[in-house]
């Protein structure tokens, strides 16, 4: 079996129950929602709940960790992964995708506030 090598230039951490990113994809027609699972200084990925398949490419989406008041606004992100995740609860033909995103282009305070956001908000490394 081939070794997996690791792509990432920074460490993922946990992020704590109750924070959300808010997207609106363009096969959709209103801002969708999902619970942020991880994040890096380059990223991160969120579990959120459609009807459809995933959409790549680029758009703006929004952190929100309504618990602490954080609010950080129209975040330029590219998808790197968008997949189905397994559930055995499933319902109809509604399932559960977790999207991986990278940040793009960010204004320096877009930097401070994830940066806070990661020292503040986060459980721990993730593997």
């Amino acid at each position: 079996m081939k070794d997996l090598v690791e792509r990432r230039k920074h460490k993922r951490f946990q992020v704590e129950d109750g924070a959300f990113a808010l997207f609106t994809p363009h096969w959709h027609h209103s801002t969708m929602s999902g619970r942020i699972t991880d994040i890096s200084r380059d990223g991160l990925a969120f579990l959120y709940i459609t009807s459809k398949d995933g959409s790549n490419g680029s758009f703006e989406l929004s952190i929100l960790f309504a618990y602490h008041s954080f609010y950080c606004d129209k975040v330029p992100v590219k998808t790197i992964s968008d997949f189905e995740v397994a559930d055995e609860t499933r319902l109809s033909s509604i399932t559960t995708r977790r999207r991986g995103v990278q940040f793009g282009e960010l204004t320096q305070d877009q930097i401070s506030q994830l940066e806070y956001f990661i020292q503040n908000h986060t459980k721990g490394q993730r593997g």
